[in-house]
């Protein structure tokens, strides 16, 4: 009875040791958009990152963080669930340039006119308010 509790011991052992080095560290990649600037947009890729974290990267994104005066997103994520050109192609499906890819035509043209790049006509107006802080409502 020993020997046998002992050998369940060491392979149960042997399989946590081998599940944690399955494991991979945590990665962090940074994104630029040249038309990730305003409030408005952020609210938007955020709620399609939970969107597609959820559904499609099996959580694969851990946390993010959005400069809105550098135009860039910082994610951390497990790549082992994602990468960082999944993460790409969701931000371009949700209307947004993601690096040098370019978001989908059909999710731009349904972004409001200031989450447009600024070739386009997009982002902030001279006199309005900044379209960096939060409003308050």
């Amino acid at each position: 009875m020993k020997k046998q509790l002992m050998l369940f011991c060491c392979c149960m052992l042997l399989v946590a040791g081998h599940a944690m080095a399955q494991q991979s560290k945590s990665q962090w990649v940074t994104i630029k958009s040249a038309n990730l600037r305003c409030w408005e947009c952020k609210e938007r890729l955020e709620r399609q990152l939970v969107i597609v974290n959820k559904a499609e990267m099996e959580s694969g994104i851990i946390q993010w963080k959005i400069q809105l005066l550098q135009g860039e997103i910082k994610l951390q994520y497990w790549p082992d669930r994602t990468s960082p050109d999944a993460i790409r192609v969701a931000m371009n499906n949700a209307g947004f340039d993601a690096d040098s890819s370019l978001a989908t035509p059909d999710a731009y043209l349904a972004l409001p006119p200031i989450c447009k790049r600024p070739a386009d006509g997009g982002g902030q107006k001279k006199g309005a308010p900044p379209c960096h802080v939060q409003p308050f409502y």
